[in-house]
């Protein structure tokens, strides 16, 4: 799974776009979505939480290939539970971060960092896709964003 996130600018219209590959059973999916008004770091890993969101099979072995270290560090790191520990207090994005570790737990996930913009073709798509979603009405409303108390 490639995964990416775009703002034009930040915060300002952004979007998510996945490209979803499984070689075992020869499929390609691509996802995006586009919000009126959000970050960059909430769609990195919003774009995350979509991809594992659209896995059919509870317990699949994933690559999460991604050029965010927002996104990568604190589930490498095993930063994410001691967040959890304290209620994510002080985190910005706690809700997109609760929404993760609901869906994260859900498969075997492992994360690739990639360089972003270095032509790794899956990942110029995924970067493709979210800037495109950005820009291509409807933009949704990024509730978390908009309306933290949400």
């Amino acid at each position: 799974m490639y995964t990416d996130g775009a703002s034009l600018g930040n915060p300002g219209p952004g979007g998510y776009g996945v490209v979803l590959i499984s070689p075992e059973h020869q499929l390609r999916k691509e996802l995006s979505q586009g919000y009126r008004l959000t970050t960059n770091n909430r769609m990195e890993l919003l774009a995350v939480i979509v991809g594992l969101e659209a896995l059919k099979k509870e317990g699949t072995e994933v690559v999460v290939f991604s050029d965010s270290e927002y996104v990568i560090n604190p589930a490498k790191k095993g930063w994410l539970a001691n967040w959890q520990k304290k209620g994510f207090k002080g985190k910005k994005n706690a809700d997109l971060w609760k929404r993760f570790l609901e869906v994260y737990k859900k498969h075997k996930v492992r994360f690739e960092w990639v360089k972003g913009h270095s032509g790794i073709q899956e990942n110029e798509r995924s970067h493709k896709l979210a800037v495109k979603a950005a820009k291509t009405e409807p933009l949704l409303i990024d509730d978390g964003f908009e309306n933290p108390a949400y």
